[in-house]
């Protein structure tokens, strides 16, 4: 299921949690948020609820996982070789980490999506960091360090 509004675009899906001996379906969402053009949340559990964990990747970082593998550290990405639809995604953290197989099609429909809101190139834009800059520079803007 998918929906969009002018703010973002969502979109539920179902990772694969890998394990030794099997593999779990675990509820998943993608969201992006125009007012954060660089980043696609991913969340865990409930997307209704409070009580999901949520992880923050770069969207260019997600783009490059279905191509080739992507990412160092934390979150890492990369395409199966056997197949063209599995898209793995492994995330760690100080607690441990996991291996998610997710739908590789499913991933690169949103992010079509998102780059229909804010295409590829022109997130600095959306941000409008030139024009936030000028107003610091200038004394227009908040002085967070009360000077």
């Amino acid at each position: 299921m998918a929906s969009r509004s002018t703010s973002g675009h969502t979109t539920r899906t179902t990772l694969h949690l890998v394990g030794p001996h099997s593999w779990t379906e675990v509820p998943a969402t993608l969201d992006y948020d125009v007012a954060d053009p660089y980043a696609v949340r991913i969340g865990f559990g409930d997307p209704q609820g409070d009580d999901g964990i949520s992880w923050l990747l770069a969207r260019d970082l997600l783009r490059a996982g279905l191509d080739r593998p992507a990412g160092e550290g934390d979150v890492r990405l990369w395409p199966a070789r056997t197949t063209g639809d599995v898209l793995f995604l492994h995330l760690r953290a100080p607690s441990g980490e996991a291996l998610f197989e997710v739908s590789r099609n499913a991933v690169a429909a949103f992010l079509r999506q998102t780059e229909q809101l804010v295409p590829v190139g022109t997130e600095a834009a959306v941000l409008q960091v030139d024009d936030e800059l000028a107003a610091l520079l200038s004394g227009g803007g908040a002085d967070p360090g009360g000077r």
